[in-house]
């Protein structure tokens, strides 16, 4: 029996486990004691908020962070030969979207290991779902140039293309520097164009609005380091 790779969605805040995601999460967590991750400390706490009864000093925890050595990671999934399952952890959010755990998962189809994705809270899905834009054709985008010149093309190359192809463009930025890609977006969009801004999706502070770029320029929001994403519809 080989070991499976299951993709273990986290929460995107402090939030209770079990409000944003099926028991299977939990079931699964109680089963699994290898784990593969970014963050050590965040991933124990998740393990012990889902499953409280969960022994910490049994988990085997392999990191899979920037200074992951690629020679190490490629046996990450060795264990799975002798029927041992193992998890992927994401920081926040689903595991391998907008994430490293990408690598793992190619890693597994490559050595034959079945992967398993459970349900749970993606801030790119819920807040496409959000927007009100075209759920038929869209695109992530990842990060956009940090430097203003070339972010400022970016913004108007996605621009375009959303017009060209009706193609909501979706896109995230550093948290504490979203304030300033706001302004961004504000001064270089087209006044028509619509923007929704997305803001700690499934906590407290949730924010989630559509506005036209004339709009926005009437609305006053602090975005410093709260998650968000955005999204233009031309």
């Amino acid at each position: 029996m080989i070991g499976k790779l299951y993709l273990i969605p986290t929460t995107l805040g402090e939030t209770d486990p079990l409000e944003v995601m099926p028991i299977s999460v939990k079931k699964v967590v109680e089963q699994i004691d290898y784990y593969i991750v970014e963050n050590e400390k965040s991933a124990r706490k998740f393990i012990k908020n889902i499953c409280p009864k969960k022994q910490q000093p049994i988990l085997k925890i392999m990191l899979l962070d920037k200074f992951a050595e690629e020679s190490e990671t490629k046996k990450y999934l060795d264990v799975c030969a002798q029927g041992i399952h193992v998890g992927l952890l994401s920081e926040a959010g689903v595991p391998a979207i907008a994430d490293p755990g990408a690598k793992i998962v190619k890693l597994a189809h490559q050595k034959n290991i079945q992967v398993v994705p459970l349900v749970g809270p993606s801030s790119i899905l819920l807040a496409m779902m959000s927007s009100g834009f075209n759920g038929q054709n869209f695109a992530f985008n990842g990060y956009l140039p940090i430097e203003n010149s070339a972010k400022r093309n970016a913004i108007k190359e996605l621009e375009k293309r959303s017009k060209d192809k009706n193609q909501s463009q979706i896109f995230i930025e550093t948290p504490f520097r979203n304030q300033k890609m706001f302004s961004e977006l504000i001064a270089t969009l087209a006044p028509n164009t619509q923007l929704c801004i997305a803001t700690d999706i499934t906590l407290n502070t949730e924010f989630i609005k559509t506005l036209s770029v004339k709009d926005w320029k009437n609305q006053q929001h602090d975005l410093h380091k709260r998650p968000t994403i955005f999204i233009i519809q031309k």
